[in-house]
């Protein structure tokens, strides 16, 4: 080609929760997707990490957006100057000259053409020339390594920021599918409301989210217990200051009802699937991936539920953006990839 040095290729997972960004097979950008805008100019002053520390503590002249909600676009604006600014973050030195991008960005299995639109859209006012799309778990079963053009069944259940993806795959495609919008935010608020009701004590995003971290559960019986967790905040009531300290087995009793819902699901996609699909899927196990694959016992409660053994795949986190960066390397061999 032409001019290909002009060309950048790049793979992007562009995700509710982070947004991680591949070039030359290796991870380049690896942030949380938020940007904080200034409100007089409507300008972008920070984005990733440093947008996420101002989250919740900013004044009336700055704004923290998190542009993608239950993983599609819901700020168009906003997702734009994110995904602009995190090209930019990838090459700081070239600031004069911005090469034309090819771009392959994942997107939830139950999309809309509308909302496919508006990720291609944004993608492509930031820059993006060639811009392709590829299913979350798709991407996922070639991050972790599973050969899906072959004619077995392979299902991936992928819990990220805003959605969970369950999907069953063979000779390259999608056999069956669901997309469910219960998924690590989800585990957020729940752990926010518990704390509000439980313990009369007022948190914050941020903070909710390091409690799943620290302490999150699916199980109320773990071998390896973690530490108490102890969080600050204002009582309700009276605005004074209190210390309350978590356990695991609380976070795992405030999670069941949302975990529920994502059995539930798996079991709807296990019936829609073809009987010699089923077979394949009972032998082999079924891979989970995404931040929600880290919740402590989760593979353990979903094979007891359902009698199939669920593995968490090595780096749950990085499994969709590294099979992004595959499909990227294989764009004419692909034949799903969407354009």
């Amino acid at each position: 080609m032409a001019f290909s040095f002009l060309t950048q290729e790049i793979a992007m997972d562009l995700g509710t929760a982070n947004t991680i960004i591949i070039h030359n097979d290796k991870i380049v950008v690896d942030e949380p997707s938020i940007v904080a805008v200034d409100r007089n100019t409507g300008k972008a002053i920070a984005f990733g990490e440093v947008a996420r520390q101002m989250h919740g503590k900013t004044h009336e002249n700055i704004t923290t957006v998190r542009p993608l909600r239950d993983g599609v676009i819901a700020d168009f604006d906003a997702a734009e100057m994110m995904i602009r600014g995190l090209i930019k973050m990838m090459s700081p030195k070239n600031r004069w000259f911005t090469p034309s991008l090819r771009m392959v960005v994942c997107i939830p299995s139950g999309s809309t053409e509308v909302e496919i639109r508006a990720v291609r859209d944004s993608s492509e006012h930031a820059g993006g020339r060639d811009v392709y799309m590829i299913y979350e778990p798709m991407a996922a079963a070639l991050g972790i390594g599973i050969d899906v053009e072959a004619p077995e069944g392979s299902m991936v259940v992928d819990i990220g920021g805003g959605t969970t993806e369950i999907a069953v795959i063979a000779l390259g495609g999608i056999v069956c599918n669901k997309s469910i919008r219960v998924a690590g935010d989800g585990f957020t608020s729940d752990i926010q409301q518990y704390m509000r009701h439980q313990h009369n004590i007022k948190i914050g995003e941020r903070t909710a989210e390091d409690i799943k971290i620290a302490v999150g559960s699916a199980l109320t019986d773990l071998d390896e217990a973690p530490a108490d967790y102890v969080v600050r905040g204002p009582n309700l009531m009276t605005a004074l200051p209190v210390e309350v300290p978590v356990t695991y087995r609380e976070i795992a009793h405030c999670l069941d009802k949302s975990l529920s819902k994502v059995e539930s699901s798996v079991l709807n996609v296990l019936e829609q699937t073809p009987p010699e699909l089923y077979a394949d899927i009972v032998q082999r196990g079924i891979y989970l991936t995404g931040g929600g694959a880290l919740l402590r016992g989760l593979d353990k409660r979903l094979t007891e539920k359902i009698n199939i053994p669920f593995y968490v795949t090595e780096d749950p986190l990085h499994a969709v953006a590294r099979g992004t960066g595959i499909a990227l390397k294989n764009i004419g061999r692909f034949p799903f990839l969407k354009r």
